[in-house]
């Protein structure tokens, strides 16, 4: 009797313990939670998530790996790293010394690739100036417009062209700052008689009485001319009659140039030779001062 009860004393611990150690028991699915709540460390120690699980479920204890001590640090402390530029900061930055940065080739995409990433870019210096000669050169003169170069030369056409110094050449020369002295006059040649003694002063006389001049004989007639008679030129190239101006210029067209309205006529049209203020020219000349052919009238030869 007391044998039997004993056995079922003992039936009944076993399986109370049994019950206890099931209920102790984790699920996988508790197992997993518990690995990948913890990767990075599992991982870092080998602990793969299948072997975890076996573990846990098994009832044996994991221990969560210890994280690595932090390294010290070394004797000086690493400064902070300054806060990080915006493209558009940088691209002000680059713009504002582009002369600099274009002078030591450092392009604008270069630059804001290295102020993006933190890289200090300093300014290029100025290249030092070049020692002064013994006397100090002067500072160069402001360059001159072509308009100011031609009214020069206009001023003193006469001259420049008695010293073949075209137009063209002069405003070259004159917006290049080179300096064109105007050509000298020509001295006046010594009389003959005697050059070197002072030629001495003819003495005053009274006037002698006016003389009667002789009637003039009557002109002969001649057909009227073109309206009004032109202005008398003030230039070398502007002519009163059409005659002078072919002599002057036998190989090309004479026009008629109207001052007022900066147009030429050609001959045989009504406004040839007939404006107010005007005078004959050669075309190419007339063309440089900056008269235009009439629109309305056919160029002889066309």
């Amino acid at each position: 009797m007391n044998r039997w009860l004993s056995i079922g004393t003992y039936a009944i611990l076993l399986c109370l313990t049994a019950s206890a150690a099931l209920a102790q028991q984790k699920t996988a699915r508790e197992c997993r939670e518990e690995w990948r709540s913890n990767k990075d460390a599992y991982r870092a120690a080998n602990i793969a998530e299948r072997v975890y699980v076996e573990k846990c479920r098994a009832g044996e204890a994991i221990a969560l790996p210890a994280a690595p001590a932090a390294a010290p640090s070394p004797a000086t402390p690493t400064t902070p790293t300054a806060p990080q530029k915006t493209a558009r900061e940088c691209r002000g930055e680059w713009r504002s010394n582009r002369d600099a940065y274009r002078a030591a080739n450092i392009t604008e995409r270069v630059y804001v690739e290295k102020c993006r990433a933190g890289e200090a870019i300093a300014l290029p210096a100025a290249p030092a100036a070049a020692p002064s000669a013994a006397t100090p050169t002067a500072p160069a003169a402001p360059a001159k417009t072509a308009r100011e170069c031609r009214e020069e030369w206009r001023s003193n056409k006469d001259a420049y062209r008695a010293a073949n110094i075209a137009e063209r050449v002069y405003v070259e020369k004159c917006r290049a700052g080179e300096a064109i002295a105007l050509p000298a006059a020509p001295a006046a040649a010594p009389s003959p008689a005697n050059p070197t003694a002072p030629t001495a002063a003819a003495p005053v006389r009274p006037p002698s009485p006016p003389r009667p001049l002789p009637e003039a004989a009557p002109a002969p007639t001649r057909p009227a001319e073109p309206t009004a008679a032109p202005v008398a030129p003030a230039k070398l190239d502007q002519f009163e009659t059409e005659g002078q101006a072919k002599a002057h210029c036998p190989a090309d067209l004479v026009v008629w140039a109207n001052f007022t309205s900066k147009i030429y006529h050609f001959a045989g049209h009504r406004s040839y030779g007939a404006t107010k203020h005007g005078a004959y020219m050669c075309e190419k000349e007339a063309t440089a001062q900056g008269f235009r052919a009439s629109r309305t009238e056919t160029r002889p030869g066309t």
